[in-house]
């Protein structure tokens, strides 16, 4: 389908692109749960940060090398219902679509409670009330509105690693004493490389994954992209730089600063570490850094299940329409009824009744990546019957081994969550989806 028949208006730039994707990669698994994953593994957790990368980047590169195969589909999952067939489709969109509206009801939840930081005798639902408006009102206005949102979304998160970066190699090239302590490079290391002697290895590698939820979205952004044949392959290559800048190099420098067994899962080590050193707002500018984080995700949210809601309806339906702006307004619409259902429960539950289902949301993201590269396969085998043509020298290293691989590594972390007590009845809570989900597709005779 060609753009002039989609009416998509390609007003997304190379920088919108690139910071959606760096967006895209950092989140409150950095900024609030990195502390947990330092207690579960230590200076270890440089090394899972980094196997975990390189299993996301290979992912990606699938992603990218699909888009650029046809970049004129609306989302990445119309690729998985070319080669896996009209039931997978159907099965992958919806229960990709209903991922991000539960995160999108999450992190609206979340909001309410970092604006209790700075007006604790308010109710929450008012602020949740007014984020959903503003937010909505981006994303229907113009998708070069959502663009920018989010590009500044993302810087905000950017200046505050860069400024825990620099205030690392600051003190340790410095040894300068602090509160803490004197700051050395060697108290990297100096207090062991492995916590708990490794019994917690295997689940800090599933923490490390998440933190990398929603890499993916990059992947719905193609059909409204400027020049997606350059743009989105510079966004996709630059991941692994941005892994090891913004993850290793934060994460280095917590370590450094203050030695890895002070940290406590449940706070935020940057909080930890400008309150150690001094800095007595500390706690204000981490809480307005994953405030940005949580409304980035909403944002993001808005667009994909408002594109995906577009994408599963069909052009027949209200919903697969697109408005004078070329914008799917109508699934925009719905979708944040939806999502504002939260404001609804919290203001008669006022209590964060949705990490419960949160989880199951995870759980199924794991699916649909193992789903992406068993897609990737199937094209090509497909490409080398010569049944389509090929993605125009952008391919996935080492495949189909790297698809392997990939699968393997998904699959580990999706069995970790099914034996984890904690995550167990979430991730039963997905199988459970996915299975009805696929009866309905055959009820339906999709």
């Amino acid at each position: 389908m060609s753009e002039e028949q989609q009416g998509f208006a390609r007003t997304l730039s190379h920088r919108h692109v690139a910071m959606i994707a760096l967006g895209g990669t950092i989140g409150t698994g950095l900024f609030l749960g990195a502390g947990s994953s330092i207690s579960k593994a230590g200076p270890a957790i440089l090394l899972i940060y980094i196997v975990t990368g390189l299993f996301v980047f290979a992912m990606m590169r699938a992603l990218g090398e699909l888009l650029i195969s046809d970049d004129s589909k609306p989302v990445f999952i119309d690729f998985m219902t070319q080669y896996l067939g009209k039931k997978a489709g159907f099965v992958l969109g919806w229960t990709y679509w209903i991922g991000w509206i539960v995160i999108a009801m999450t992190e609206l939840t979340a909001i309410g409670t970092y604006m209790h930081f700075w007006f604790p005798n308010m109710a929450t639902w008012p602020w949740e009330l007014a984020f959903l408006i503003v937010l909505y009102l981006v994303n229907i206005i113009a998708v070069r509105a959502f663009g920018e949102a989010e590009f500044w979304f993302s810087m905000i998160k950017i200046i505050a690693i860069l400024a825990m970066i620099a205030t690392g190699l600051i003190l340790a090239l410095g040894q300068i004493k602090t509160p803490m302590g004197k700051t050395e490079f060697s108290t990297l290391w100096s207090h062991g490389l492995v916590a708990n002697h490794g019994k917690t290895l295997l689940a800090a590698f599933q923490m490390a994954f998440f933190s990398f939820l929603g890499v993916e979205f990059v992947g719905v952004t193609a059909a409204e992209t400027k020049d997606p044949l350059q743009t989105i392959p510079k966004a996709i290559n630059s991941i692994v730089f941005r892994i090891l800048v913004f993850y290793i190099g934060a994460l280095s420098a917590i370590m450094i600063i203050q030695p890895w067994t002070n940290y406590q899962a449940g706070e935020s080590p940057f909080v930890q570490v400008f309150s150690g050193i001094g800095v007595q707002s500390a706690a204000a500018l981490i809480n307005f850094v994953v405030l940005t984080a949580a409304a980035s995700a909403i944002n993001s949210a808005f667009f994909t299940t408002g594109r995906m809601l577009y994408s599963l309806a069909g052009p027949k339906s209200r919903f697969g329409q697109l408005d004078h702006n070329h914008i799917p307004r109508a699934a925009i619409n719905l979708s944040t009824l939806i999502v504002g259902l939260s404001v609804v429960v919290n203001y008669f539950f006022p209590t964060d009744a949705f990490n419960l289902i949160s989880s199951t949301a995870s759980a199924t993201f794991l699916v649909i990546y193992m789903a992406l590269m068993v897609t990737h396969l199937v094209y090509k085998k497909k490409q080398k019957k010569g049944a389509i043509e090929k993605a125009k020298g952008f391919k996935l290293p080492f495949a189909p081994w790297s698809n392997y691989l990939t699968i393997l590594f998904l699959a580990l972390i999706f069995i970790l969550m099914l034996l984890s007590s904690g995550t167990m009845f979430t991730t039963i809570l997905a199988i459970v989806w996915l299975l009805m989900m696929t009866i309905v597709a055959f009820v339906k005779k999709i």
